[in-house]
């Protein structure tokens, strides 16, 4: 891709907006920066615009933004906007971050979408190539953009991408060697228009540019996306906790095992993942059948499984104190979330749930949550809307903030309890991101 001397827009001056910044300066392009926002995340952006001397304009879009010959939209961006209808009409090509910074990595591109598990498996598939001995790189949805990184990325190394709905809506030849979907179930409806179909179309998208000599692995236990695949070139191959694959991997008594052609390629125990839930064992195949499509040291991925140690603001433990133990799952931003992190745990759990809506149907982890919660902590700005839904079932009580939950929480938890922060929403009513929160949470917890 050639952009030298080109004049590009960026709308987004957040993560994956500097991001690309970047990229299409050290690709000798003209970068133009243009965000509606002037929040602290902004401010902290300017710096990092000015230093490199890049052109930018905060708290509105002017006419500047469409005098570009392309434009890239971050992801948090929506598609309804009034910066990209006006871009429309005026015939601005737009493409996403990730389709800039895919046309200039040179190196294999394994991309991971998916609802939930996307930032475990992206992070532990990073960590088992390189005990696997290639350098290899996460970025994208995590950590840094794939924008920071794309240039470094030589031939015989892989870009292994978190790759969410946002950034695949503005694809146009983004083409991973291997591209993984873990699941699908309703997220972001709000984005969607209330249109489950229009998320699950977004998703499929990672795979449509895909040829003969690249690969699709599929969840097979997932029926919403089994049933949604449509005609493709790549190749599939599959993952399943309950039924044997003869092309993928699945669970045989005790142990994992991954078959090519029916034959047995690879054998680890379960209890070599150093994960804990059976949505991680899901993940950890994933990660094996991504390894033995390039035929990976068996001994090896094993040792990748057992020294992975997860991920922060995942199921992460936080503390044990007077026999309670507090986990931070912050990073469980819609309900299927909320699902596993209830299912993962025995103990009697105070569930920390709510945040930024976007659009919860709580019947999916009612049940689990009858057996399994003593009390919920409602907070953000839809506390009503879960106080409304659980509270003739199960003990709710509002709280105005985060720390307020945890100090409550921990009033009331007992030895063997389980105090949980799983909120189910996004956080952008309280918090800069998932993140913020989880620090947040960390930060009352250790205060206690």
């Amino acid at each position: 891709m050639n952009i030298s001397g080109k004049k590009i827009s960026i709308v987004g001056a957040v993560r994956s907006g500097i991001g690309a910044a970047k990229l299409v300066k050290q690709l000798n392009g003209v970068p133009f920066v243009s965000d509606a926002n002037e929040n602290e995340k902004i401010k902290n952006s300017i710096k990092t615009l000015e230093t490199l001397a890049i052109k930018y304009e905060i708290g509105g879009h002017s006419n500047k933004v469409f005098d570009c010959d392309l434009m890239v939209v971050s992801p948090g961006v929506p598609l309804d906007s009034d910066v990209i209808n006006t871009a429309k009409s005026k015939g601005i090509k737009l493409v996403s971050e990730l389709e800039l910074a895919s046309l200039v990595c040179k190196g294999k591109i394994i991309a991971i979408t998916g609802t939930n598990g996307k930032t475990t498996t992206t992070s532990l598939c990073g960590h088992l190539f390189n005990i696997c001995g290639v350098k290899t790189y996460t970025a994208g949805n995590i950590g840094l953009a794939f924008s920071e990184i794309a240039l470094n990325v030589q031939e015989d190394e892989f870009a292994v991408i978190e790759v969410s709905s946002f950034q695949l809506d503005l694809i146009d030849k983004f083409k991973p060697k291997v591209a993984v979907i873990l699941n699908i179930t309703p997220d972001h409806l709000n984005r969607y228009e209330n249109n489950y179909q229009n998320y699950i179309n977004s998703k499929l998208r990672i795979f449509e540019n895909q040829n003969d000599k690249d690969f699709l692995i599929i969840n097979k236990d997932n029926e919403v996306l089994v049933n949604s695949i449509k005609e493709h070139k790549s190749t599939d191959l599959y993952f399943s906790l309950n039924k044997p694959q003869q092309n993928g991997a699945s669970i045989n008594g005790e142990d994992i095992v991954y078959l090519k052609n029916g034959a047995e390629e690879f054998r680890c125990k379960i209890s070599d993942i150093n994960l804990r839930g059976e949505h991680n064992y899901a993940n950890a195949m994933a990660v094996i059948i991504a390894a033995k499509i390039f035929d990976f040291d068996n001994q090896k991925i094993i040792e990748g499984l057992k020294t992975f140690k997860g991920v922060e603001h995942r199921l992460e433990f936080v503390r044990e104190l007077d026999g309670v133990k507090y986990i931070n799952d912050s990073k469980a931003t819609n309900v299927d979330s909320v699902w596993y992190a209830l299912r993962s745990f025995d103990q009697p759990i105070y569930l920390i749930l709510g945040g930024q809506d976007k659009g919860n149907d709580y019947d999916q982890i009612k049940e689990l949550v009858l057996n399994k919660v003593k009390k919920i902590y409602a907070i953000g700005s839809s506390s009503e809307k879960v106080f409304n839904y659980f509270h003739h079932d199960v003990k709710v009580e509002i709280k105005h903030s985060l720390e307020d939950a945890v100090t409550a929480a921990s009033s009331e938890a007992r030895e063997n309890d389980i105090v949980l922060l799983s909120p189910a929403c996004a956080s952008f009513d309280m918090f800069n991101d998932y993140e913020h929160r989880g620090r947040v949470f960390k930060e009352a917890v250790n205060k206690l």
